[in-house]
């Protein structure tokens, strides 16, 4: 287990980055990052892959809430993805090795890969692969995460000098309905954070008083939790919490 390093625990993580539509900042864009930069944040981005192979900064699965594109990010190359513009902003999906590049280790950055199973199973390691190509000899503070524990599991063959962790939540019907009632029933428990070599939990701010959050904390983990847009949230998060990933407000930064 590689141990999350202490500016994860104190900087504030802009969750997709400090994004602002309004201001022409899309989420997980290069004009989110930046600003996260100048304002002292930390960052959390997402990880989708294209269809060549390449870990591009996406959220979704389908282009079509982001852009004025439809269909799957996996469908288009690489090339393709980065000519495609987020909408509110002027600039493409960037890719991961574009966005290490601008934040050259100024501040924590927190990385997500999204589930390319569909219900959370063995990954074709694809997505893991491009990470590992990205990040092999990046200096800043990394660390690495997702929902499907087997990817995690993945990135600690591939990258075992990167801190590594699982998104977790109460993986309740209403907000998972495609995902099958066992597999929902099982990541609840958290069993896999021996077997991913874990230093953390991202977990859902309005599920942190379960006890396997209390048991993990217990044991050592590092607990982050997502998503606050409120300091009245961040106080009631921070009781349990050591550090959040916000979004709509700006949180104070410790000195």
């Amino acid at each position: 287990m590689i141990p999350l390093p202490g500016p994860f625990r104190t900087r504030p993580l802009a969750h997709r980055a400090l994004h602002d539509r309004a201001a022409g900042r899309p989420e997980n864009s290069r004009a989110a990052v930046r600003a996260a930069i100048a304002a002292g944040y930390g960052i959390e981005i997402d990880l989708q892959r294209s269809r060549d192979g390449c870990a591009m900064v996406f959220h979704d699965y389908d282009l079509g809430r982001l852009t004025a594109e439809r269909g799957a990010v996996q469908q288009r190359t690489a090339r393709e993805l980065g000519d495609i513009p987020l909408l509110n902003g002027t600039e493409g999906i960037p890719t991961l090795a574009e966005i290490l590049d601008l934040v050259a280790g100024r501040v924590p950055l927190l990385i997500e890969l999204k589930d390319q199973h569909g219900q959370m199973g063995e990954t074709d390691g694809a997505l893991e692969r491009a990470v590992a190509r990205d990040a092999a000899g990046y200096a800043g503070p990394l660390a690495l995460m997702s929902f499907n524990p087997h990817s995690v599991i993945r990135l600690r063959e591939l990258l075992p000098g990167v801190p590594r962790g699982l998104t977790t939540c109460s993986f309740d019907a209403e907000h998972w309905p495609l995902l099958r009632e066992r597999t929902r029933q099982r990541l609840r428990s958290v069993p896999d954070f021996a077997a991913a070599g874990a230093a953390f939990i991202s977990h859902e701010a309005g599920d942190l008083h379960r006890p396997r959050v209390a048991q993990l904390k217990a044991g050592g983990a590092a607990v982050l939790c997502w998503t606050i847009r409120s300091p009245q949230a961040e106080a009631q998060a921070r009781e349990v919490a050591d550090n959040i990933t916000f979004e709509g407000y700006r949180p104070a930064i410790p000195t």
